[in-house]
């Protein structure tokens, strides 16, 4: 039987997405770690036989690693196959393992053996997270909507996409709200690597000619850290950021919050003592046993405002626009955004 494999560069891997299934031949560790969106894992080897073989090519050999592979794998070949004639549109597979290199032939030829076209990712999954960094780095039309902590942006962002423009929901995607309390009723976040990933699908599938509105962030959002060529693009970005009272914005945030335990609320509170100095600490602390939130939130605003103040101060004359507001309604604060970002001038 003859066995010819086809591989392809990662732009037009990815773009057969849309008809074609992915295997991830990687092992289920480095599949959790991060995937390509939508791939199916069907591993060579688990975590424990990767390690093996991995431990016996640098001991012995490639030889010696082949055949100790072969030997793992063997058993459960039949099964991996099944997997694969179960997955595959139109007798088709795209696949890959992390460099383009034997597991991801070893399995092409296993799909190949059952009447399958595998069409395997040069440079494996390497080659993909290359090329997604790179495109989340160039250029291009970003708007951020900033503002002070409970002023609504989420509800905006989602306002404005349900209305057309181009959203990508940072927050939505790392499953944190940004802040020391952002973790409260959130799933567990995926890793920063796989973050990435999520991000360069959502925001590839955008259109060029027209911004992108993102969120005002810092550099990570909870455990998750941003891809560095993508968060400078953010900071060079036109910022666009509504400012309120407290009192306008504290309704929110008592509906958002008093909904959590108090010792949740405190344990928020404690991650950020240090910057809150102990006299804060020790108040917020005592407000929140009496079951006092809004002083809670109070003390905490006012720190979270000082610091959002100061950052936004740091950036060069012009890149921020201020919208102050004193209303908390979602369509009115929306058109304001609206009408200030037509007032701005892209290079």
């Amino acid at each position: 039987m003859s066995f010819s494999l086809s591989k392809l560069p990662a732009c037009e891997f990815l773009s057969l997405r849309e008809t074609i299934p992915v295997v991830d031949v990687r092992s289920p560790g480095e599949y959790a770690v991060g995937h390509i969106p939508g791939a199916v894992n069907i591993p060579l080897f688990d975590d424990d036989q990767r390690a093996e073989v991995g431990t016996i090519y640098k001991k012995e050999g490639n030889r010696e690693a082949v055949l100790r592979g072969i030997d793992l794998a063997a058993p459960a070949m039949s099964a991996k196959l099944k997997r694969g004639l179960g997955l595959a549109t139109g007798r088709k597979l795209l696949v890959h393992c992390w460099r383009g290199g034997m597991r991801s032939e070893a399995m092409a030829w296993l799909f190949s053996a059952g009447g399958i076209e595998p069409l395997v990712l040069d440079g494996g999954y390497k080659a993909y997270r290359n090329h997604l960094l790179g495109e989340l780095g160039r250029e291009r039309k970003y708007i951020i909507l900033g503002g002070l902590t409970g002023s609504g942006k989420t509800g905006i962002l989602r306002q404005m996409k349900s209305s057309g423009e181009q959203v990508s929901d940072l927050e939505g995607l790392a499953s944190h709200r940004g802040s020391a309390f952002g973790a409260l009723g959130q799933p567990p976040q995926p890793s920063s690597e796989h973050f990435a990933n999520l991000l360069f699908d959502d925001i590839s599938a955008m259109h060029e000619d027209e911004p992108v509105w993102l969120e005002d962030e810092s550099r990570n959002i909870g455990t998750v850290f941003m891809p560095d060529g993508f968060y400078a693009r953010m900071q060079a970005a036109p910022v666009i950021a509504l400012m309120m009272s407290i009192e306008t914005r504290m309704p929110r945030l008592l509906e958002e919050y008093t909904s959590f335990p108090a010792e949740e609320i405190m344990a928020s509170v404690m991650k950020i003592s240090k910057r809150l100095g102990g006299d804060h600490t020790r108040e917020a602390r005592e407000a929140l046993g009496k079951g006092d939130y809004q002083t809670a939130i109070r003390i905490t605003l006012e720190y979270y405002d000082k610091s959002y103040h100061h950052g936004l101060s740091r950036r060069p004359v012009g890149q921020v626009t201020y919208i102050r507001t004193e209303t908390d309604d979602v369509a009115t604060n929306m058109a304001l955004v609206m009408e200030a970002s037509e007032a701005l001038k892209w290079v």
